[in-house]
């Protein structure tokens, strides 16, 4: 299926798979007021996007119960191909790592982001 922009759209298996791929995303979030974008290195496990982020950041203060978007993608370097995968959830802050990856800092936390809302689309060119 097409959206109205000629993109097709994915399954939710799809996207998930695609996800699966990426190592690195963005996180979107509000930071003060105002709409921040982080990106982080992630692992998909446990139907939730997990990262890592440092105690004292913006990210860590706003996965307090608070709704984030995430997205991660891929294209070619021409721009015919690729694709992108949004989730929307909301976010939970962890001390539980989902993968062994070397913390940053010693103040370290795991975020979780459910997969409540998953979209995707593909470019093909």
């Amino acid at each position: 299926m097409l959206d109205p922009f000629g993109l097709e759209v994915l399954g939710r298996d799809q996207c998930l798979e695609l996800l699966a791929t990426a190592g690195i995303g963005r996180v979107v979030f509000t930071a003060r007021g105002l709409p921040a974008v982080q990106p982080v290195r992630f692992v998909l496990a446990d139907d939730a996007v997990n990262f890592g982020t440092p105690a004292a950041s913006p990210l860590f203060a706003a996965a307090h119960d608070g709704v984030v978007a995430f997205e991660a993608d891929a294209f070619d370097p021409e721009l015919e191909h690729g694709w992108w995968v949004t989730v929307l959830g909301r976010a939970r802050a962890t001390r539980e790592r989902a993968r062994a990856w070397p913390a940053s800092t010693t103040d370290d936390r795991w975020i979780r982001i459910p997969l409540e809302v998953v979209s995707g689309r593909r470019l093909a060119g």
